[in-house]
């Protein structure tokens, strides 16, 4: 009998290939997270559906966005453990790098460390999205699971990431406002759970802007459209 996967392994995204008797590689995913990057600030948006396997939901109300810098936040994507392990680290450094210095990371430093973790330490198919303001303005980064770091305008990641861009692409202006981009992360999310089974149940908010982390949940993501 075969130990090396579990079929009820606790995630809330990423992928991983399983071979089955045939040695056809199976995708496990699920979970849809979107940043977008504003001339005011980053809003961040994810759904709330937890799955074992990816076969079952295990949680229907998993906060995925969490504050990790005064001025930044990151999304919550991999296996539960490894996830909630990089967010720690992440927070434990942020907050010792200002302790030290009187000042907060940069955000480009913050995605760089983020990267460095991703590569070097032991977290499991993490792919989250970062999102902060800093004086060089709004950045939006995706973390891959081997430490890539890439800047982008606006981003996603998870299982629901095709039907997501696809809401996104013929939306997206450089002018939005965090309003504007509050309503289109909403939309993008939502056309992600209405096809992808391991996205869904509700929609968490973070709206990051120089003066802090805003975080909020709604049950029902059509109230925002």
């Amino acid at each position: 009998m075969n130990n090396d996967f579990s079929p009820y392994e606790p995630e809330l995204g990423g992928f991983e290939d399983v071979p089955e008797a045939d040695d056809e590689p199976v995708t496990k995913t699920g979970t849809t997270t979107v940043g977008i990057a504003t001339a005011d600030g980053v809003v961040i948006a994810t759904d709330k559906r937890a799955s074992l396997g990816g076969r079952f939901v295990s949680n229907k109300n998993v906060q995925k966005v969490e504050q990790i810098h005064p001025t930044a936040a990151l999304t919550l994507v991999g296996s539960v453990g490894g996830a909630q392990s990089f967010i720690r680290s992440l927070r434990v450094e942020s907050n010792l790098y200002e302790s030290r210095r009187d000042e907060p990371m940069s955000i480009h430093a913050l995605a760089t460390l983020a990267g460095n973790f991703a590569r070097g330490g032991p977290f499991i198919a993490i792919n989250p999205i970062l999102g902060g303001v800093d004086e060089e303005g709004s950045h939006v980064y995706s973390i891959d699971p081997a430490g890539g770091v890439m800047e982008d305008d606006y981003t996603v990641t998870g299982s629901g990431m095709q039907l997501a861009h696809g809401a996104l692409e013929g939306e997206y202006s450089e002018d939005l406002s965090i309003e504007e981009a509050r309503t289109l992360a909403a939309r993008a999310v939502h056309a992600a759970t209405e096809r992808d089974t391991g996205s869904g149940n509700g929609i968490y908010f973070a709206v990051v802007t120089d003066e802090g982390v805003e975080i909020e949940d709604y049950d029902d993501v059509t109230e925002l459209l």
